[in-house]
C-alpha cells in the first residue's frame, strides 16, 4: 500500500492560507461583501446542501474565493438573503463546478452570477475521462483533493472542523482549475461552445414537476398497476411531504419510498395491518399511524383517480419503440451510433454533444418535411445550442431520411 501511495500525486490537506471561521453574524457578513469587492478578477463559488437530511435543497455553506479578497465561508442560516454579496460581487464571472446544482439553492439567498464558467462542463467539451472535481484536479494540477464528506448533513452545527477543511478546497484550486481548463478548449478549438454551454447553464431554468404531480416520482411506482393504488400512493406521498416540511426534515428519514409502495399494495385499514407493512415500524411509525391510515383511506375513496400513466407529452421509452413505432425506432437508432461515433470524434461525450431527450423527442415526431434546414429549426426549438445545431443537423438528417434497416440494428 506504501508502495502505491508514493506513486500517487499528492493530498491536498490544507487550503493555502489555512481554514477561515464561519461567517455567520451580520458584521462578519459585511467585512465579507467589502473584501470580495476589494478583489480582482473571476471567483470561485460552491455551495454546501443537506440532501437525505433536510426537507428542500436549501444551502447550509456557501464557500468564495477572489483573488486579493481571500477564502471565506458563510453559514447562510442566520440571514434571509445573501445580496450583500451578489452586490459585492457586481459582473465578476463565477467559477462553479456542476453548476446546475448549486445555482438554484444561491437563487434562494438572491445570489446571481452575471457570467458563469463550469469547470464539469468545461471539462466534458473537452473530452476528459472523468469530470467528477477530484478527478479533474488531479488531471490537469496534479494534486488530490479528500471527497470523504460530499454526503455530510451539512445542517449540523457546530460543523467539524475537517468538513470546513473539505468545503474550503472545494474552491482553493477552482480559479487555477479555470485556467487549465480555458487553456485546453482553446487549443481544441472549443471556447465558443464552451461560452455557449456556460450561458446555457446561467439562464436556463429546467421546466419544475408540478407540486400535485411529483408524487409521480415515488421509487418503485411501477408496482402499482391500478389507479385505486395509485390514490392511495398520492395520498400516502402528500402526508409525508406535509410532515416532512413541519418537521424540517426529509421525506425518506420519515417513510423510505418503498414503504409507501407496500402500503398502497396492501391498503391496510388497522394499526397492526399498518405496522405489519415493510417500512413502518419503530416508535415514530406507531406514533404517526393515524396519519398514514388516514391517507390511505383517503386514497381508497377518493373520486379523482390519477391515470395510470403520466401525460409527458414527450416520446414513450425507446425500448418501446420497436413494436410501437418501428421506423422512430430505426431513425433513433441509426442516429445515436451515428451522433456516437461524431463524438468520439470530436472527443466529447455523446450526451453533451446532443441531450438524449431532444434526440428521442426528434426522432418520435419529426418535421413533416425532413430537410437540413427544418432539422435544425427543430434542433434550435427543443433547446440544442448553436454549436450543437451546426455539429449534429446534417447527421440528424440523414439518419432521418435514410435510417438502417431493422435488420442492422
Amino acid at each position: 500500500m506504501e508502495d502505491q501511495d508514493e506513486h500517487l500525486p499528492p493530498l491536498l490537506t490544507e487550503p493555502a492560507d489555512g481554514v477561515p471561521f464561519v461567517i455567520d453574524t451580520a458584521r462578519g457578513l459585511q467585512r465579507c461583501a467589502e473584501a470580495l469587492a476589494a478583489g480582482h478578477g473571476p471567483v470561485a463559488v460552491d455551495a454546501e446542501r443537506a440532501s437525505g437530511f433536510r426537507y428542500g435543497q436549501r444551502a447550509f455553506l456557501v464557500q468564495l474565493k477572489r483573488e486579493g479578497s481571500g477564502l471565506w465561508l458563510i453559514d447562510p442560516e442566520p440571514f434571509d438573503t445573501l445580496v450583500p454579496l451578489q452586490r459585492a460581487l457586481g459582473g465578476a464571472e463565477w467559477i462553479l463546478h456542476a453548476a446546475s446544482q448549486d445555482l438554484p439553492c444561491l437563487a434562494e439567498l438572491g445570489m446571481h452570477p452575471h457570467a458563469l464558467f463550469d469547470t464539469e462542463l468545461a471539462a466534458r467539451l473537452a473530452g476528459l475521462p472523468r469530470v467528477g472535481l477530484g478527478a479533474v484536479v488531479e488531471s490537469l494540477l496534479g494534486v488530490r483533493l479528500a471527497k470523504e464528506h460530499s454526503a455530510a448533513d451539512w445542517s449540523r452545527r457546530p460543523l467539524p472542523q475537517d468538513w470546513l477543511r473539505y468545503a474550503a478546497l472545494d474552491v482553493e484550486l477552482l480559479i487555477e482549475l479555470r485556467e487549465k481548463l480555458s487553456s485546453l478548449l482553446e487549443e481544441q478549438g472549443k471556447s465558443d461552445w464552451a461560452a455557449q454551454e456556460f450561458e446555457h447553464a446561467r439562464t436556463h431554468r429546467p421546466p419544475t414537476v408540478p407540486r400535485h404531480d411529483r408524487w409521480r416520482r415515488t421509487s418503485g411506482i411501477n408496482r402499482l398497476k391500478s389507479r385505486r393504488g395509485l390514490a392511495v400512493l398520492r395520498e400516502l406521498w402528500r402526508a409525508r411531504e406535509h410532515l416532512a416540511e413541519q418537521k424540517d426534515v426529509s421525506p425518506g428519514h420519515i417513510l423510505p419510498d418503498s414503504a409507501l409502495v407496500a402500503a398502497a399494495l396492501e391498503s391496510p385499514t388497522t394499526v397492526p395491518q399498518l405496522l405489519a407493512v415493510p417500512g413502518f415500524h419503530g416508535r415514530a411509525a406507531k406514533r404517526e399511524a393515524p396519519r398514514w391510515l388516514r391517507a390511505v383511506r383517503a386514497g381508497a375513496t377518493s373520486q379523482d383517480l390519477p391515470d395510470l400513466q403520466r401525460r409527458t407529452g414527450g416520446p414513450p421509452p425507446p425500448r418501446s419503440w420497436k413494436e410501437r413505432h418501428p421506423l422512430a425506432f430505426r431513425r433513433y437508432r441509426t442516429a445515436r451510433e451515428r451522433l456516437t461515433f461524431l463524438a468520439e470524434r470530436l472527443e466529447i461525450m455523446p450526451e453533451t454533444l446532443l441531450t438524449p431527450a431532444v434526440l428521442k423527442q426528434l426522432c418520435w415526431d419529426p418535421p413533416a418535411q425532413i430537410d437540413l434546414d427544418s432539422i435544425a429549426a427543430a434542433l434550435t426549438a427543443l433547446g440544442a445550442r448553436p454549436w450543437q445545431v451546426d455539429q449534429t443537423a446534417a447527421v440528424v438528417t440523414v439518419a432521418l431520411l435514410d435510417p438502417d434497416p431493422l435488420s442492422d440494428l
